[in-house]
């Protein structure tokens, strides 16, 4: 996916202040999701939520104000009861200048405890590649 650096992501440095590139995450995480056919909206209309569990990101160089980035997303295995989503920003020039990971768990949204995976989205993991 394609993100435009606002001014307002931006620090006194003119860098893109590294908290957004956790908002670039989780753009993209909603962004791969629509693109499975399914919003994170519809996981809690069929009761199950999603929380964050990690977060790691690793700062290669700094991305700056009106830059383009590409922010590519990967799930490497199916879940159980937790999913780690993987991801690489690149800017205009297809420059690697951050990594991360997200940890989400799955959870019930009636009782707010733990839970598997629902096998209909493993269903959809395993249909675009993503295996054990």
């Amino acid at each position: 996916m394609k993100i435009r650096v606002w001014y307002k992501e931006t620090d006194q440095m003119g860098f893109v202040h590294h908290s957004n590139y956790i908002c670039y995450y989780e753009a993209a995480r909603s962004d791969m999701m629509r693109s499975f056919g399914v919003s994170y909206a519809e996981m809690e209309a069929r009761g199950v939520m999603m929380p964050i569990l990690d977060v790691q990101s690793h700062y290669i160089k700094p991305a700056f104000f009106e830059e383009e980035l590409t922010v590519r997303i990967s799930v490497d295995r199916l879940p159980m009861a937790r999913i780690t989503f993987r991801y690489e920003v690149l800017n205009e020039q297809g420059m690697l200048i951050n990594t991360g990971s997200t940890t989400l768990g799955f959870m019930r949204s009636d009782n707010h405890r733990p839970c598997r995976a629902p096998q209909w989205f493993v269903d959809l993991l395993r249909e675009r590649g993503v295996t054990e």
